[in-house]
């Protein structure tokens, strides 16, 4: 399975997602690499953090922020159960190529008016994408939600009927998240039981059912 976290707007959380959603993975006994493909390199510096904090290594992080992209992803999946990419924002030539390696698009995109960031680059992108790729699957992902917020519950409302359609997993605007960010560490691992813990094992599961018809083991 290659998923690819794609936005060309930045700041709505792509890293954080693929970094958490590899670590899930990982943790339930599967062979993960982050592809880091965004210049900005967010998940390589997460991961050299990890290794100054003696953390334990529990998936691999690439960097191959070009647009080879997929003919390289593939190559790699042959040695792991998922790869995840980081994508890049506003860099069409990458996200092209993101497209055209992932089986799974994720759009990461934070509660707003709908034209705030429903970007017609990214979907035209995707519908060129299925031009070459028929069967590549794409989802939204309302990240950074408040809680009960109005806003949150408009976005998911107004997204339940669009293509390519919202995932019923929400992920919440949580302290642990940015202190995972710069520790080096997973929510997870920083508090098992958190909010956040839970809403990316649900998150993951959700793919997992989305992919396979069924949860993942």
């Amino acid at each position: 399975m290659i998923i690819a976290l794609l936005n060309q707007k930045g700041g709505v959380g792509k890293t954080t997602l693929a970094l958490h959603l590899a670590g899930e993975w990982a943790g339930r006994g599967k062979r993960v690499t982050l592809i880091d493909a965004d210049p900005q390199g967010s998940a390589l510096d997460w991961s050299q953090q990890r290794v100054r904090e003696n953390g334990v290594r529990l998936f691999g992080v690439v960097g191959l922020a070009r647009d080879t992209l997929h003919r390289e992803a593939p190559e790699l999946a042959r040695d792991a159960d998922h790869i995840v990419i980081d994508g890049p924002p506003r860099i069409a030539g990458l996200m092209r190529s993101a497209l055209l390696a992932a089986d799974l698009v994720l759009i990461p995109v934070q509660p707003s008016p709908f034209d705030g960031w429903a970007s017609a680059e990214m979907l035209g992108l995707l519908a060129e994408a299925r031009i070459y790729r028929p069967a590549l699957m794409a989802r939204f992902v309302l990240n950074r939600c408040g809680a009960r917020t109005i806003i949150a519950r408009e976005t998911a409302e107004t997204l339940a009927d669009h293509d390519p359609p919202v995932l019923s997993t929400t992920i919440g605007q949580r302290v642990v998240f940015a202190d995972a960010a710069q520790s080096g560490r997973l929510a997870s691992e920083i508090d098992p039981d958190s909010q956040a813990a839970q809403e990316i094992a649900a998150l993951a599961a959700e793919i997992g059912r989305l992919i396979t018809g069924k949860a993942l083991p």
